[in-house]
């Protein structure tokens, strides 16, 4: 099932897909989208933040049923907004006329946790929640985005090159996946140039959701 008012920005970490979703924030024409993200920063988001900074160690297997979780209450929980952020509620948001969008969906467990266990335990895991309308996949190579986070404080337990490498290796191929009819459902997916100016993507972006949403905006 695709949820029509639900837009998802994808990509390995440093792909630039938080800078995009904040542009858009302040963007007029965009005061009837709500923003947000994954991990959430509800409870189960909170939990996935520590095991992401490596405070609380679990088995791969284990951090893929914790994001499955989290993603539940994000899509299917009661709708709450927190510092202006969508916080959980995705669908109700939606079926509201509201359109989200969100840095991160279940694409990222598909090809993060994809690359530490099986990946049919996040397949079966994620394998009830809608599609997006839209798609858009932030294209980076690992050596470029981490040296776009070098100066952060604290690096998360995926921040490696060699593990970004085949973590790129499996969006493509759920990317290519996805793009058959038959399976994407009416989803379309956008492929960006994560390297081109921030400006440029942007226009880009916004053009994408006009086409797809003109008669909403």
């Amino acid at each position: 099932m695709v949820l029509d008012n639900f837009i998802v920005f994808e990509g390995i970490d440093g792909a630039g897909t938080t800078t995009q979703l904040n542009i858009l924030k302040e963007k007029p024409e965009c005061k009837n989208f709500l923003f947000t993200a994954e991990p959430t920063v509800s409870p189960t988001g909170k939990i996935l933040r520590d095991i992401l900074k490596g405070e609380i160690k679990v088995k791969n297997e284990t951090a893929a049923y914790f994001f499955a979780a989290d993603r539940n209450e994000h899509i299917n929980g009661e709708l709450k907004t927190e510092n202006s952020m969508l916080v959980t509620g995705v669908k109700e948001a939606c079926s509201k006329g509201k359109i989200v969008i969100s840095d991160r969906y279940f694409f990222s467990s598909l090809a993060y946790q994809s690359t530490g266990c099986s990946p049919e335990i996040p397949r079966v895991l994620n394998s009830l929640f809608p599609l997006p309308k839209l798609l858009f996949y932030f294209e980076i190579t690992p050596e470029v985005s981490l040296s776009r986070i070098s100066s952060r404080n604290v690096r998360e337990i995926y921040e490696k090159v060699d593990f970004l490498k085949v973590t790129v290796e499996q969006y493509h191929k759920v990317l290519e996946e996805y793009s058959h009819p038959d399976k994407n459902q009416g989803m379309k997916i956008v492929k960006l140039d994560a390297t081109k100016p921030k400006e440029e993507i942007a226009s880009l972006i916004w053009n994408e959701i006009q086409a797809v949403y003109k008669n909403s905006l």
